[in-house]
């Protein structure tokens, strides 16, 4: 996939810098292996972070930041990244979904970035451009319904949004028959080395849960 950052998001947020991960993947209903490594990071988060704290991590800090600097309040519209955090703060559970979904869960509780995770086959075209949600435009959050995006950082391709930091659209969606997958880092502290490491943790995960090689990876800016 090609991605592309525009011009309204380099003026919010110069810094910003993502990276794509693209890969050939089997997904599964469940890992165990996967999900003691997720529970294990969960443990060490909650005798290590507050709900307060956790808003002072880089990553979680720059993307509330962008949303401010794009109209939309973050305390209302979470990140991904600080909503999962947040959830295990609280001593509730992660839900388990499938084993690239929660994959994709753990790498962004890993480093805090909002990231997304997309079955690749059910893009339209082969560009993503990241622009800024407009009024009234259509978004159907996975699991949420419609959502106005108006002010949220959106990734678009030849048909409309496919993926913001707090929801991802169920018209691409990862499901047990995705094989192609996608997986969108979001940066906007601008901490490249992060972002990297990000990156090659996934493909770490993908080379352990799901028989894959762990793909390429590039960095867009």
């Amino acid at each position: 996939m090609k991605v592309i950052v525009s011009n309204e998001i380099e003026q919010a947020c110069p810094r910003f810098v993502g990276a794509c991960v693209e890969a050939q993947v089997v997904n599964t209903p469940y890992c165990e292996e996967l999900w003691e490594e997720i529970n294990k990071m969960c443990n060490r988060f909650r005798k290590e972070l507050t709900t307060e704290s956790l808003k002072e991590i880089s990553s979680i800090a720059a993307t509330r930041q962008m949303y401010k600097a794009c109209g939309k309040d973050p305390s209302r519209y979470r990140p991904a990244s600080e909503a999962l955090i947040r959830r295990v703060l609280q001593g509730k559970e992660l839900y388990q979904r499938d084993t690239l979904v929660d994959l994709v869960n753990l790498a962004s509780i890993a480093f805090g970035y909002s990231i997304g995770g997309f079955d690749a086959d059910k893009f339209v075209g082969d560009t993503l451009t990241l622009g800024i949600g407009r009024e009234g435009e259509p978004y159907e959050g996975i699991g949420r319904g419609m959502i106005n995006i108006q002010g949220l950082p959106v990734y678009r391709d030849a048909e409309g949004g496919v993926g913001t930091p707090t929801s991802d659209h169920e018209r691409t969606k990862m499901q047990l028959q995705t094989t192609h997958l996608v997986v969108l880092i979001n940066g906007y502290d601008g901490n490249e080395q992060h972002v990297r490491e990000n990156a090659e943790y996934i493909q770490t995960l993908l080379r352990k849960y799901c028989q894959s090689d762990g793909g390429t990876y590039q960095i867009y800016k």
